[in-house]
């Protein structure tokens, strides 16, 4: 009877080996998806929002673990969409902004992570456009409003996404250099489509010295003590 048990249980312990392998076809399978759907003919026939969107579901059906799956996507379909539009010399921000409410609404659609998925997107969006030159602060901030947009859209947390987008941002910033992180703090610091001033000012400090971190005192200078015995003659 145990014998019997426990050639039961080994296809269990098979599977379970065997579900790295699959989420690694899925996640290379939904990245090839991506980069061939998202082109310059389907951006200009559908659209970035819905051709991301559509994408998206399209490629993350059938996946076993979407949510494992579903940020990097995300980021592919970021990237690709810049790509596109930097090689025709689009607007990258307008793009930005497109394609990461596409994304946002796709998340909503299969039941993924909204927040995580406006971060990596937003993140993905300024890194790709810090890599082909183009202006970090804008893509930031339409990153931000397109993100603003499919909250509403969506009936969701306005200033919760919209505070995940742009901490993606700043990370994606902070990363590429210090001109980059201080545009982008700069146009966050402001009112992005009705929400305020979305850099925390732990965020906002200087680089190279921590908020709140106190100055090392100076000691002071000893002062030479007065003899007190009476000098002896040699």
């Amino acid at each position: 009877m145990a014998s019997r048990q426990s050639k039961a249980r080994r296809p269990a312990r098979a599977s379970r080996a065997e579900r790295p392998a699959a989420r690694t076809r899925d996640g290379r399978r939904v990245q090839r998806a991506i980069h061939d759907a998202i082109n310059i003919g389907e951006v200009v026939s559908v659209g970035v929002l819905h051709l991301v969107r559509n994408t998206l579901v399209t490629a993350l059906a059938g996946v076993r673990d979407v949510g494992a799956e579903l940020g990097g996507a995300g980021v592919t379909a970021m990237r690709s969409a810049i790509k596109v539009a930097y090689g025709v010399g689009a607007d990258l921000g307008t793009v930005a902004g497109e394609a990461i409410r596409g994304t946002v609404t796709a998340a909503e659609a299969i039941g993924g992570d909204l927040g995580g998925v406006a971060r990596s997107a937003a993140r993905g969006a300024v890194k790709t456009t810090g890599d082909v030159g183009g202006d970090v602060a804008s893509v930031a901030r339409r990153a931000v409003e397109g993100t603003v947009a499919a909250a509403r859209d969506l009936g969701v947390d306005v200033r919760g996404l919209a505070q995940s987008a742009a901490d993606g941002a700043l990370e994606a910033a902070d990363r590429i250099g210090d001109t980059a992180s201080r545009a982008v703090r700069s146009t966050l610091s402001g009112t992005v489509a009705g929400v305020k001033s979305l850099v925390a000012e732990a965020a906002s400090a200087p680089r190279g010295r921590a908020a709140g971190r106190a100055r090392p005192r100076r000691r002071a200078a000893r002062t030479p003590r007065a003899a007190t015995g009476t000098a002896t003659a040699d």
